[in-house]
């Protein structure tokens, strides 16, 4: 019997000619426009329902505005999404998992300074028992006091460690340098605020901000999206209000300007946190500023990446990306680098900012990132859960299902001389943002290439 020789990943792409040409590119697959209700509740609930797919499941997204004016409101909003589900007049702790594992589900609650998540799945058959525990919760949680001691200390052990990260120090530098004291700000409450928060303040929160009118809820799933509409007006009909859900204030524009050095001492790696205005997806541009945002460095094969990355080996990965608010959108660029090389990569991301104002990218480069964005949002959209995701997303920014269906097109259309008209969002002078390091290391560097606020 003749042993099989064994041949690296190498040698099996290569042929004596040479390496083995890639297949061309397949046409990307249409995206299939799932069937979907979308309607008004008479609770004041937006509810959008959508059959997606053949797996017996469904997933749950319910999004509830939660902003607030109050200094202390981040911490007490904190303390609720971690005990909002551990007990109602019906059911403690015990009984809410216990019902929700009888029917493969599962439900968790997360808050950010614009709104209260609510994130679940379930089988298909057992959408009416994970409506009923999350109807319960939302009009009976009781926010036991031992529980709520409980979340509470883990949670400033949890904040006290996230506030020591050098990206949460970056993350929360970046949102004082481009909003000053705009609640949007708060994203992580001081460990002392949570310390001091009451359960009888979590339940007047609760009372006061977990409100229906002014709130989404998205299921997807192997579901009938007409039956559903029944089910979760009677499941959800007892949580009513006639106050409106309060939605996060208006952002102010970002003018590009100095960057912000952070001293950290003792840091032996930088963050750089580069923000500028960009395009709320309604915009008739988004399209083609996608398509520039990855030709920069919205993935692995952007000049950003190829620069810092590939070329001069300053970061492990530099990133691109839009953050999108109520009614307005923001370009984000980050990477982290070793102290010696700080400066020098600033330099680098700046040319790249200008490189790509100035100099339109090729055809090729356009291509490749109108394939690569295209394929990211079938891939993205081809599960429950994702497409769940997406539609609760678009739903917070006004849109809805045949916004998602028509925008591959969309960005089929996109020409090369629009995408080079969009990436003039991306001068130079246009962006600010912070480097947090070490001062001391990095400072005379920073000083000597300029445009940077030393401490």
């Amino acid at each position: 019997m003749t042993q099989a020789t064994h041949r690296s990943a190498e040698e099996i792409g290569r042929t004596a000619a040479g390496p083995r040409p890639l297949p061309p590119l397949g046409e990307p697959r249409p995206l299939r426009t799932p069937e979907v209700v979308d309607t008004v509740l008479d609770n004041g609930l937006r509810l959008i329902a959508a059959r997606h797919g053949v797996v017996p499941m469904v997933e749950a997204r319910l999004r509830i505005p939660f902003a607030g004016d109050d200094p202390r409101h981040p911490a007490r909003a904190e303390v609720l999404a971690e005990t909002l589900l551990t007990g109602t007049a019906t059911r403690d702790r015990v009984k809410v998992d216990t019902d929700l594992a009888a029917v493969g589900g599962e439900l968790h609650a997360v808050v950010d300074p614009e709104r209260l998540s609510i994130a679940g799945s379930a089988l298909a058959g057992g959408l009416g028992t994970l409506l009923d525990v999350l109807a319960d919760a939302l009009t009976g949680a009781t926010y036991a006091e031992q529980e709520v001691a409980g979340e509470r200390d883990r949670l400033v052990e949890r904040i006290a460690v996230a506030r020591s990260q050098p990206r949460v120090i970056a993350r929360e530098e970046l949102q004082k340098h481009r909003y000053g004291d705009h609640p949007f700000v708060r994203e992580v409450p001081q460990a002392e605020d949570v310390a001091q928060v009451t359960a009888e303040q979590v339940r007047e929160l609760h009372a006061a901000a977990v409100l229906p009118r002014g709130s989404t809820m998205v299921l997807v799933g192997d579901i009938d999206p007409e039956a559903v509409v029944g089910e979760v007006n009677r499941l959800l009909g007892g949580w009513t209000s006639e106050a409106t859900a309060q939605e996060l204030p208006e952002l102010p524009r970002i003018g590009g300007g100095d960057v912000r050095l952070v001293h950290r001492e003792g840091a032996v790696q930088s963050q750089l946190r580069m923000s500028a205005q960009g395009l709320h997806r309604t915009d008739e541009r988004y399209p083609a500023l996608q398509i520039a945002n990855l030709c920069f460095g919205g993935y692995f094969s952007s000049r950003l990446v190829e620069n810092i990355r590939e070329d001069k080996g300053y970061t492990y990965g530099a990133h691109s990306s839009f953050e999108f608010t109520r009614g307005g959108g923001t370009i984000l660029v980050d990477a982290d680098t070793a102290s010696e090389v700080t400066a020098a990569a600033l330099l680098e991301m700046r040319y790249e900012f200008g490189r790509l104002a100035l100099v339109a990218p090729a055809d090729s480069e356009v291509e490749s990132a109108r394939q690569y964005a295209i394929g990211g949002l079938l891939t993205s959209t081809s599960s429950q859960s994702g497409l769940a995701s997406m539609l609760a997303t678009l739903a917070a920014a006004g849109l809805d299902h045949r916004w998602l269906s028509a925008h591959p097109d969309r960005l089929r259309q996109v020409t090369t001389e629009q995408v080079a008209e969009a990436a003039q969002l991306y001068a130079p002078t246009a962006f600010t943002g912070v480097v947090v390091g070490d001062a001391e290391r990095i400072g005379d560097q920073l000083r000597a290439l300029g445009g940077v606020v030393l401490p």
